[in-house]
């Protein structure tokens, strides 16, 4: 079984509403550091993004790729389809509901890139991508709706 990086944060919010930022691919550009353009392909019988394509610029990982992703209670997780770059992009978004009307989210990935790449710095790319993806994901939740954050979240480094 491929290696996995993971990490939780929690979101002073209801997980209905921390489900809705991650379901709103849209507003992607708006609060990940990362995504530069999101579409969504297709839509399952829910109404939920079943496959969306995304331009990514990570430093080290700039992609043009595939996601398709499947919904299940409080969790979200996705499996590449296709990409330029990566081998695999795995990952999900799980929601726990915490102390205080809160969320704690655990965001798990997995990647793995075409090209060769020390495991080391693989693990370092999950990590950094994970914790901007938390701090943007909070920025944006806490933030409330319709409000974008400005630019990528306080203190994320470049790969």
């Amino acid at each position: 079984m491929a290696e996995h990086t993971s990490s939780s944060i929690t979101i002073e919010a209801a997980p209905a509403d921390v489900m809705g930022v991650i379901a709103d691919f849209a507003r992607y550009p708006e609060w990940t550091g990362e995504v530069k353009e999101a579409e969504v392909l297709s839509t399952d019988a829910a109404g939920h993004a079943e496959k969306v394509r995304l331009l990514l610029d990570a430093g080290a990982i700039k992609d043009d790729h595939t996601l398709a992703y499947t919904w299940q209670g409080s969790t979200v997780s996705w499996t590449l389809v296709k990409s330029q770059m990566l081998r695999t992009l795995d990952g999900s978004y799980t929601l726990a509901d915490a102390p205080g009307g809160q969320t704690e989210v655990t965001y798990r990935l997995t990647v793995d890139v075409k090209i060769p790449m020390l495991g080391m710095i693989k693990r370092k790319a999950e990590k950094v991508i994970i914790d901007r993806a938390l701090a943007g994901l909070k920025k944006r939740v806490e933030s409330g709706p319709g409000e974008a954050p400005a630019g990528p979240a306080d203190g994320a480094e470049k790969l």
